[in-house]
């Protein structure tokens, strides 16, 4: 039941999360960076050095947008996002994608966290706060839309021009519009209207004592590491689903005549958008999902996912890419309703004075991870193969996982 007016600013949010997810690249970024002559180990790298300054920045960001505005912190964002745009555009050089991941990275830490915020003050504003899972709803299912239409429209614009440069150019435009759309967003919502002045003075002690905390108690580190194993190792193993998608595309007799790269940049966009048609219906999946797991939903789906990590590994390595390609779509399904569900168990474990702490540390517990994972991932797939480093790395996370689980039971 909606409870809250659909007003401009309403439709505003909703914008913002569409054009933000209008990054026609994500779709083929390992391939761009394969065709420039890059290996997997400095893919690697440059993933790890993406996540790495996300974790620096993350908590000084903050503390920035508190100080000086949440909307210019936004802004400051997109002017970030798109220098590194160019900068891939125009690069072959690895030096220059360092400097280009680098921007990436700092411009996705002020970003991070910041918008929600300003909704969540927003609700604030008009005593909308207790329908803040509806309303924050609704502006997430815009930006899956907006995921599913970067992708169509990318396969388009490869099939188009017959190369992968022209998706990181025209991916300014989105970023553009969304720059003179949060420029609109009325003023009360660029400060906080609560005084955080300690706040933005200790939160940095405050969040590495909370992360001290949780390694001395195995349960409470165990929940943590249950939230943000999973969505590390998707998000660094994600991109590696191009590589599969096209093997499968190589398989399909559709426009044979047609440019190699044109055909493979049309077929991976619509599978992409199918995918993402997928996951944006896998949200409203999750409280029938944690009711028939009896509330082990965090544990059981963690376990899911990196299975599917290990079989489509080895669907890959025995040279079954359609079998490697829909086993790992089952890790972006699982993401999808694992998010819903971890914000209410995190709420339910840990007090309430103690959350923002906890959900920053388990935060940059997520960036670690993901870097780690990321280098490790493109150092055995140079060293082995694809296939083979899915299943070495998913092997290490679900022992860990196990081992965590159990040593949390233990104590």
């Amino acid at each position: 039941m909606q409870n809250f007016t659909k007003d401009k600013q309403y439709y505003k949010f909703c914008a913002y999360g569409f054009l933000k997810n209008l990054r026609f690249f994500d779709a083929f970024f390992i391939l761009f960076l394969l065709e420039r002559g890059l290996n997997f180990t400095q893919i690697g790298v440059l993933y790890a050095i993406r996540e790495i300054v996300i974790n620096v920045f993350e908590v000084p960001s903050g503390i920035i947008a508190d100080t000086y505005g949440r909307k210019t912190s936004l802004l400051g964002s997109f002017l970030l996002y798109i220098t590194s745009f160019f900068i891939f555009y125009l690069s072959n050089n690895y030096g220059l994608f360092i400097v280009a991941f680098v921007f990436f990275g700092i411009a996705d830490a002020f970003r991070s966290g910041t918008h929600k915020s300003m909704i969540m003050e927003y609700l604030e504003l008009n005593n909308w706060k207790k329908h803040k899972i509806n309303y924050y709803g609704h502006t997430r299912s815009c930006s899956q839309k907006g995921s599913a239409i970067s992708a169509l429209l990318a396969g388009i614009i490869v099939f188009y021009y017959g190369n992968y440069e022209m998706i990181f150019l025209l991916s300014i435009i989105p970023y553009l519009l969304n720059f003179v759309l949060v420029w609109s967003y009325p003023n009360e919502l660029n400060k906080t209207q609560i005084k955080n002045d300690y706040l933005q003075k200790h939160s940095v002690m405050q969040t590495f004592k909370s992360f001290v905390e949780m390694i001395k108690q195995p349960k409470v580190f165990s929940i943590m590491h249950s939230s943000a194993v999973h969505s590390a190792f998707q998000k660094a193993v994600k991109d590696y689903i191009q590589p599969i998608m096209l093997s499968v595309v190589l398989m399909i007799p559709l426009f044979s005549q047609v440019e190699a790269n044109k055909k493979n940049g049309l077929l991976i966009g619509v599978f992409y958008f199918i995918i993402f048609l997928l996951t944006s219906q896998a949200s409203r999946w999750a409280s029938k999902i944690d009711v028939k797991t009896k509330g082990d939903t965090s544990h059981k789906t963690l376990l899911y996912g990196l299975i599917f990590g290990i079989l489509s590994g080895v669907f890959y390595y025995f040279n079954l890419p359609i079998w490697a390609l829909l086993v790992f779509v089952g890790i972006y399904i699982i993401e999808n309703i694992r998010k819903p569900i971890l914000t209410g168990l995190l709420a339910d474990e840990v007090p309430n004075e103690l959350l923002t702490s906890v959900i920053s540390a388990q935060s940059q517990w997520k960036t670690l991870l993901t870097a780690s994972i990321a280098l490790s991932l493109g150092i055995l797939a140079d060293y082995f193969e694809i296939g083979l480093a899915f299943v070495l790395i998913s092997i290490v996370l679900l022992w860990l996982t196990i081992t965590l689980k159990w040593f949390g039971r233990k104590n």
